[in-house]
């Protein structure tokens, strides 16, 4: 089996003097598992692996790909990147990252688990049926469960450049989920749960069962509330899809293309004091975290907002090197394409109440569980935000009544100076970014 730091080296030695020549390998065991009805609905266990060569000469840049490491494959791959090079338009921004642009050593993280990759299928699919037995048995409500399943990656990569950047990465990751459907007459609502960890023994079936249930269940009996203004509570879940619209609008990338709420509005305030999103890859916790990012950048803490203020974006050698900023180590690649810009690790820095505090913190609510329609009802362009949401009316601190056919609407900058409450509740969730529960002082809810 090819040494994935050896295959980068070799064939960054071949770069001309006037080249400069970027290698990312990857090797990956993923599994993927679906149960339905007590059965196994569908099972995948896949290898993945293979190397990304890209090639910058006088400004041009060449990218080729191929999912094998077989000798002659990566020498031709390495042959079509730099071909790729010679009918590129030339971009005085375009580089690759240098060591004198690197101002720190990589973070030493903890991500790797050997024994999720010694874990039996069968005790897998086990897990997956053991979560569905569970959802259907945590409450008589529950008429079945849509899906449940269970997901692992056990993944190293290694990028290396003519210019003598050099790193390797090793990490695990596992899942499971499911969506409880509960049901009273005609009526049926869904609900989700989750667990995550970097080993098998992190999971937990009955939480997920727990969750999915109380989820599902809390809806039965839903109405369409009267329209008015009112104090929105997010739930982590919800929360957590909040926050990476946030980071993709402090992308490089959005940014330098014009195409951000937040362009030229550096050292601004745009929300409230108690708004702080950070972006830390180097929190061994999060799913996202990395010592480094897709260029062999060390990674770190980036804060996006402080106390309200913009005070930064997320930048890979690129945009880095166009805006001024230099990198922050955000790099995001698969082996099939050139880095692109994007956050590993989101989160809102916590304040001093935990959920039921919050809840407790206004007269009357509403409660967002869910939402539809998020990416199709806002824009981090114009900020323009109207999503259909399902939740509980919130009533004395305590969750009320279920509501259905509701849409609330703001936009993204009102929201962010309305934030009255950030949970203390943090949850690492499967994505890129933190849950916690959200407070905004008021949001438009139409309803009958």
């Amino acid at each position: 089996m090819a040494d994935l730091a050896d295959v980068a080296r070799d064939l960054c030695s071949r770069a001309r003097d006037d080249e400069q020549v970027e290698v990312y390998v990857v090797r990956s065991q993923e599994t993927e598992i679906e149960v339905f009805d007590g059965e196994v609905e569908s099972l995948s266990v896949a290898g993945v692996e293979g190397v990304g060569v890209r090639l910058v000469v006088d400004g041009r840049q060449g990218y080729a790909w191929s999912g094998s490491l077989e000798p002659e494959v990566v020498a031709d791959t390495f042959a079509e990147a730099r071909d790729n090079a010679e009918f590129s338009v030339a971009d005085e921004w375009v580089g690759l990252a240098a060591p004198s642009e690197i101002d720190r050593d990589p973070v030493e993280l903890d991500l790797f688990r050997p024994e999720l990759g010694a874990v039996a299928t069968d005790d897998k699919v086990a897990f997956a049926l053991e979560i569905e037995r569970a959802t259907r048995a945590a409450d008589p409500r529950v008429r079945g469960v849509e899906a449940a399943g269970y997901g692992d990656t056990v993944a190293e990569a290694a990028v290396a450049s003519s210019l003598g950047v050099a790193a390797e990465l090793r990490r695990t990751m596992c899942s499971g989920h499911a969506f409880a459907m509960a049901g009273e007459g005609a009526e049926t609502q869904t609900g989700t749960g989750f667990t995550v960890g970097r080993s098998f023994e992190e999971l937990d079936a009955a939480r997920v069962a727990r969750d999915a249930a109380e989820r599902a269940v809390r809806l039965l009996g839903a109405t369409r509330p009267p329209s008015r203004r009112l104090p929105v509570v997010f739930d982590a879940h919800v929360t957590r899809s909040l926050v990476a619209l946030i980071g993709a609008a402090c992308s490089g990338e959005a940014i330098t293309k014009g195409r951000s709420m937040f362009v030229d509005r550096l050292d601004e305030a745009v929300g409230a004091e108690n708004v702080t999103p950070v972006d830390d890859p180097t929190i061994v916790d999060a799913l996202g975290a990395s010592p480094v990012d897709g260029e062999g950048v060390p990674t770190r803490r980036t804060a996006l907002v402080e106390r309200g203020t913009l005070r930064a974006f997320l930048h890979n050698a690129y945009t880095g090197r166009r805006s001024g900023s230099g990198s922050t180590g955000s790099a995001v690649r698969s082996f099939k394409s050139i880095p692109g810009v994007g956050a590993r690790a989101l989160f809102l820095e916590p304040g001093p109440m935990g959920r039921e505090e919050v809840l407790a913190s206004v007269p009357e609510a509403l409660y967002v569980q869910s939402v539809s329609g998020l990416h199709s009802g806002t824009n981090i362009v114009s900020g323009d935000f109207s999503v259909g949401v399902e939740g509980l009316m919130v009533r004395d601190g305590e969750l009320a009544e279920p509501v259905r056919e509701v849409t609330i609407a703001s936009t993204l900058p009102r929201m962010l100076l309305d934030v009255a409450e950030v949970g203390n509740d943090l949850e690492w969730l499967p994505g890129n970014a933190a849950g916690q529960t959200l407070l905004v002082s008021e949001m438009t809810l139409s309803g009958s």
